[in-house]
């Protein structure tokens, strides 16, 4: 019986895949529908916005916080999407057994974005008293751990070889 040998290159290629889809989740999870901090009555504070929600109803409503802050909330919103974007793209190029080495060096580019761009949101919030910090925050976080893994992973891989002949 013969048995087939997998390339080095290609060892865990369906862990990395995963890998990078779990980053893209948690970073669309995050920025899109995560909540980074509430407030007493069910009010949420995220990179896009802050909304209040009573009896069902739900409305956008203004934190007083700097500009800055807020346009860094916008761009930390905007760059995990796009992070959320390039790692499916290097997802699709490890499942397809190629070793997508342009798309991962732009993924590590987008997570270290959003990772400074995370940063400054965080810290620039405005001291609101009662506020607690809410799953958004952690998915964030657990993306930019994903995504920097996934992109060292696909960097550190060799090449696979041609088989044309």
């Amino acid at each position: 019986m013969h048995s087939v040998q997998i390339p080095p290159t290609l060892r865990g290629r369906w862990l990395i895949v995963l890998l990078a889809l779990a980053a893209a989740a948690a970073f669309a999870l995050s920025v899109q529908s995560g909540r980074w901090w509430s407030l007493a009555g069910d009010t949420s504070i995220g990179p896009f916005g802050s909304k209040a929600c009573f009896e069902g109803q739900c409305r956008d409503v203004v934190i007083d916080g700097t500009d800055r802050w807020l346009r860094t909330g916008i761009a930390t919103g905007a760059s995990g999407l796009l992070s959320m974007f390039i790692l499916t793209i290097v997802a699709a190029g490890v499942a397809s057994k190629r070793v997508p080495k342009l798309a991962a060096k732009s993924a590590l580019a987008s997570v270290v974005t959003s990772l400074t761009t995370g940063a400054l949101f965080m810290t620039q919030r405005p001291s609101i008293h009662g506020i607690e910090s809410e799953r958004g925050l952690f998915l964030f976080a657990i993306a930019i751990g994903l995504g920097i893994a996934t992109t060292i992973i696909v960097l550190a891989a060799k090449p696979v070889p041609s088989t044309t002949t």
